[in-house]
This record gives C-alpha cells, sequence and structure tokens, in this order.
C-alpha cells in the first residue's frame, strides 16, 4: 500500500489490566512520547477490550488534534500464546472464555466502524514488537539486527531484522527464548548441584526466565538466605514474594545478598545472550527490564549489572562478534510496545 508524508500509524498494547495507544508518523518519529492509557477490562468480556482499544485510540487522536483521515494502518500488541494469526490460545493473564478469540477480526471491524473504512491492522506479541520500538532507537541509520532481552515478571525476548520486523516463527512461537535452559554448569555458585528452579511454564530442565527474572527470586533466596545467617530476611516474617520484592531496593544500598543474587542472573543473562548470538548473530543487543529504568536503580547498579552480562557472554562470543557487538540499556520503557506496534503497521504497510 502507498503512504504520505501526511499518514499516521498506530499502535495499541494491550495489558491484561491496562492498555496504552500510542502512534508514529510516515517518517518513524513518535506521535508523542506521551502514551494513551485506558482500562483493558478483560473481566468484562472481549467486546468490553475492544471498546476499550478503540476509546484509546479515539483519545490519543484527540489528543494530539490528529483526526482518523490520517491513520493509514495500525498495529496491536498483545501476549500470546496464540493458535493461530490474530487468534488467541489459553493465556495465564487472560479468562479462559478467551481462548479461541479472533481479537484480530474483531478489532479491525471496530476500527473501520470508528474511522468510517477499512484500516489495515497487524498484530503480533507485545515482547516481538516491544523490541521493534527499541530497535528503532538504537540501530540509528544503519540496518543492524537487533536482539532484546528484557527480565520482568518474565523474560521477554524478540528478535528484529534488517527490515525492522520481528522473528514470529511458523507457529507465531518465535523467540520465546526465555524457556531455553540455562547452562547451570557454567553458572558456578553450586547452582548445578541443587535441583532447577521451576517456571511457570511447566518445564522442569532449568528454565532461563526462571534465573533471570522476578519469579526467580524466591528460589535465589532459599537457596543463598542460608549462607547470610545474620541477614535481616532470614529473621523476617515476610512472605516469600514481599522478601523477593524488596531485594531490588536492597542492593541499591549494596545488600550483599541481593548483590550476589542479581550478580548470578546478570552472569546466567550474559550466557544466554551468548546462545543466542551464536543463532541469530545481532549486531546490538538491548537489556530491558526494571533492573535498568533509570527511576527503579542506580547508575552504579546498572552498570553494575549490565557489565556483569557483558563479561558472562565474552568468553563465548566469536572474535567478530567480541570486537564489534554492543549491549545496551533500552530507553522506551513503557513506550515500547505501542511504538513498536505503530512502527510495525508502518513498515509492513510498505510491504502490501
Amino acid at each position: 500500500m502507498s503512504t504520505s508524508s501526511r499518514d499516521i500509524f498506530l499502535g495499541t498494547d494491550s495489558g491484561a489490566t491496562t492498555s496504552k495507544t500510542g502512534g508514529v508518523f510516515a517518517d518513524g518519529s513518535p506521535v508523542s512520547l506521551k502514551l494513551r492509557q485506558s482500562s483493558t477490562n478483560s473481566q468484562s468480556g472481549t467486546a468490553a477490550v475492544v471498546a476499550g482499544w478503540v476509546e484509546g485510540a479515539e483519545g490519543f487522536l484527540k489528543d494530539n488534534n490528529l483526526t482518523w483521515d490520517r491513520v493509514a494502518a495500525a498495529g496491536l500488541a498483545l501476549p500470546g500464546p496464540y493458535r493461530s494469526y490474530g487468534i488467541l490460545e489459553k493465556s495465564a493473564n487472560l479468562p479462559d472464555s478467551f481462548a479461541g478469540w479472533n481479537f484480530h477480526a474483531d478489532y479491525a471491524a471496530a476500527l473501520a466502524k470508528a474511522a468510517g473504512r477499512p484500516i489495515p491492522l497487524f498484530a503480533g506479541n507485545d515482547g516481538d514488537f516491544g523490541g521493534v520500538g527499541e530497535a528503532a532507537r538504537v540501530r540509528g541509520d544503519t540496518r543492524a539486527t537487533v536482539l532484546l532481552l528484557a527480565p520482568g515478571s518474565g523474560l521477554g525476548t524478540a528478535y528484529i531484522d534488517a527490515n525492522g520486523l520481528p522473528l514470529s516463527g511458523d507457529h507465531f512461537a518465535g523467540m520465546e527464548a526465555g524457556h531455553m535452559p540455562v547452562p547451570l554448569h557454567l553458572l558456578g555458585e553450586g547452582l548445578h548441584q541443587a535441583a532447577p528452579f521451576k517456571c511457570g511454564c511447566g518445564r522442569t530442565w532449568g528454565c532461563v526466565e526462571a534465573y533471570t527474572t522476578i519469579s526467580g527470586l524466591p528460589q535465589y533466596l532459599d537457596f543463598f538466605l542460608p549462607r547470610f545467617p545474620g541477614h535481616e530476611l532470614a529473621a523476617s516474617g515476610d512472605s516469600a514474594k514481599h522478601k523477593a520484592l524488596s531485594l531490588r531496593g536492597r542492593a541499591q544500598k549494596g545488600d550483599p545478598l541481593a548483590l550476589k543474587i542479581f550478580d548470578t542472573q546478570a552472569r546466567a543473562l550474559g550466557f544466554h545472550v551468548a546462545n543466542l548470538c551464536m543463532a541469530l548473530d545481532p549486531g546490538i543487543v538491548v537489556i530491558g527490564g526494571g533492573l535498568i529504568d533509570p527511576e527503579s536503580t542506580t547508575p552504579e547498579f546498572r552498570e553494575r549489572y549490565l557489565e556483569g552480562i557483558r563479561r558472562a557472554a565474552e568468553p563465548y562470543l566469536f572474535p567478530a562478534q567480541r570486537a564489534r557487538l554492543k549491549i545496551v540499556p533500552a530507553t522506551l520503557g513503557e513506550l515500547s510496545q505501542a511504538i513498536g506496534a505503530a512502527l510495525v503497521a508502518l513498515y509492513s504497510s510498505r510491504t502490501v
């Protein structure tokens, strides 16, 4: 499809509770760095979710003095898994009744009704689309390929090709790389002698996600806390979840137990970077997630974490990768998935 310089491309990032709307111009620059947020209302059913997406799109247009006649296409970022393109499989974060929902068809129909004409819609995994947003920031005028790893409650991963588009795979499960196994024999600390950490996906082989994200922190505490018998958390009556969530703040203050855990997480992620670089050979690796959030961590902690990733990865990279691969922090934060969805709509429109 042909585009003009007046065109804009909308992007919706739908979470289980909150949806965010952003947009880009035809040159890829953001319409605004302020997201429009609205309730997803998943508890009220699929029709309420679609209504919320449309409300977010209309609100974003109004906020930026834009109208539907300028919207050339739209993108929608939604967590998987997918049964097929645009159709959900059962999701841990959405009601069971959403399984089998053709969200692409429903949202496309709602967009057409709001705009008074069909709006091309491109949908995909939220982690993939977040990678598209971050890649556009770090690659500049180059065609470097980009690997994104974003540890949060889970491990978001994406690989962005030279055209700026994500590797989705034949079954829309491409780059679900959080569920590959950690090389525990390299991780140290005696972790290879213990039972592998449990992962929410059900696998028992030691998923990378369990060793690099919030989900694994209670298991790290169970493993490391006996080595710190005088530590405050050893006598605390708080829940395991509350103890785990306190670790990031403790690390900023130099707590040795917290630093031990996050240093180990950095090593695990560094080994994973090396593994994925063997397969994908990216030019740039972007590290996202809460541990490099400038509003939540100190510069000293962020650099320690990133340097731990680099040190762990470097010995296992090919010589050319060691010389030229860049490992950098993410910069878009919560903007990444909505902006990425809009960029996917822009890039895909160029090829239609």
